[in-house]
């Protein structure tokens, strides 16, 4: 009689840099499932995004590790998953098994959707009637894993919801009680239970009805507000009452993207003696020139902030102290070699900085592609966690929220950020007349570690003279 072959355990893997766990959104199969090679198990979100892992074996899912909700630090189990040949009765725990590490060059070396072979299964899973097995959990436990494995989570960004088939029941993770209303994320089911809200009065904006994330907290913030008091009658010369308070406190905690920010920033204030400068520009002619551009070439559109983009790196070759960061521990400054430009973008979870890695290598048609493509990618929460980090010098175009200034702060590691407000009509003296120009104001926030003021200042100057004069680009390109 032959041994029943050990179940293989896939740990979860490596989400990128400083990731060092991920929350478990939703399971996308049932113990008892048959799963392919890079077919994708389960949905997590980490503190930079929300990604689909990829299974790197092929077989009968045994166990899950983890429920919804629960946050499983990287390199424990995440799911076993036994031979086809093993047989229904095969252990779900056995004593000794083998790890996607040991053996991982025996499966796909998938790590995360995107990265790796790409070569695995469809997603699909097939199905077989089945007794339940053996798994190392309370019953009720197994039970909502098994109904959050069957339908399909839709990634938090877009809330879109699985396609309908004959055969999909609808459970509980998705359709509460009385066929309403539409929750895919479990995110969103919990936030809505820390602050005691009954999903059933909330309206979802999401497809086909479904509640997002943005729409529980609408929700939370309106029962924040006082509920309006009848006008009370009152004798003449009777003073009014004193209006109460504003109502209960907002609890949000700080998790996820939101403590990786907060976190981020408190230490580039404490690390880092930054400084601003700013200037105000001309930018008639940088608009002028955009247009004559987009004429030329309609098909191939170029953004004010690709414009913007190639006069910075045009900067940071005359000045490459800003391209740096500083070594504490090792007590130097290190110049990068490429310039990784970074784009603060403002998104629904929160303030992120994706990074267009060798941007100095792109042409400013592809740079205005690349920048379209990265910052929808990163409002939509699809970019993995590596398109977010390695940035050397960021570029926040915080005009679009109608400011003219700020004095940002530095995207630590890095050593600087260019900063530009609103365009605005302003008078403006050209030649010595006064004139109606396009206006903006430019802000240099610089680590004084590792430069000085003039090479700060040089910095600015040349960007504000290509804004005024884009024929100084091509001049000092």
């Amino acid at each position: 009689m032959s041994a029943v072959a050990a179940p293989q355990v896939f740990l979860l893997p490596d989400l990128g840099e400083g990731l060092t766990e991920a929350e478990i959104v939703g399971w996308r199969v049932a113990v008892g499932d048959v799963v392919t090679v890079d077919q994708s198990v389960v949905e997590v979100e980490t503190a930079k995004a929300v990604v689909d892992v990829p299974c790197p074996y092929a077989g009968r899912v045994v166990a899950l590790h983890g429920a919804v909700g629960e946050v499983r630090p990287v390199g424990q189990p995440l799911i076993s998953v036994a031979a086809l040949d093993a047989g229904p009765d095969a252990p779900a725990e056995p004593a000794a098994h083998t790890t996607y590490r040991e053996e991982e060059r025996a499966g796909s070396g998938n790590v995360l959707i995107g990265y790796g072979t790409g070569h695995g299964g469809s997603g699909r899973r097939r199905r077989r009637p089945r007794p339940a097995p053996e798994q190392p959990v309370a019953a009720s436990e197994q039970q909502s894993r098994a109904d959050a494995g069957r339908q399909p989570v839709a990634p938090v960004a877009t809330a879109t919801p699985a396609p309908a088939t004959t055969v999909t029941p609808v459970t509980e993770a998705v359709r509460m009680a009385g066929g309403a209303p539409l929750v895919l994320s479990p995110i969103v089911r919990r936030l809505a239970r820390e602050h005691g809200l009954e999903l059933a009065e909330v309206r979802g904006t999401g497809p086909g009805g479904v509640i997002r994330r943005a729409d529980v907290e609408a929700a939370i913030a309106a029962a924040a507000q006082p509920a309006p008091q009848p006008e009370a009658t009152a004798l003449p010369g009777t003073p009014r009452p004193v209006d109460g308070p504003a109502g209960a406190d907002v609890i949000i905690p700080l998790t996820g993207v939101r403590k990786v920010i907060a976190d981020k920033l408190s230490r580039s204030r404490r690390e880092i003696p930054e400084v601003t400068i700013w200037v105000d520009v001309d930018a008639t002619a940088l608009l002028e020139t955009r247009t004559a551009i987009n004429a030329a070439r309609p098909e191939q559109p170029v953004s004010i902030l690709a414009l913007l983009a190639r006069i910075c790196l045009s900067g940071l070759r005359r000045y490459p102290q800003l391209n740096s960061r500083v070594d504490t521990e090792g007590q130097r400054i290190i110049q990068s070699a490429a310039v990784h430009l970074g784009i603060a973008a403002q998104t629904d979870r929160g303030l992120l900085v994706p990074v267009l890695r060798d941007a100095s290598a792109l042409t400013t048609t592809e740079l205005a592609t690349a920048l379209a493509e990265t910052t929808a990618a990163a409002r939509a929460g699809t970019l993995p966690p590596a398109r977010l980090t390695g940035g050397t010098f960021t570029l926040n175009n915080y005009g679009v929220f109608g400011v003219d200034g700020s004095t940002p702060i530095i995207n630590h590691p890095e050593a600087a950020l260019l900063g530009i407000g609103r365009i605005v009509d302003k008078p403006w003296v050209v030649d010595g007349q006064l004139a109606v120009r396009k206006v903006t104001q430019l802000s240099l926030t610089f680590d004084h570690r590792v430069c000085d003021g003039g090479v700060a200042g040089g910095f600015l100057r040349h960007v504000a003279d290509c804004v005024e004069q884009p024929a100084m680009l091509i001049a000092h390109s």
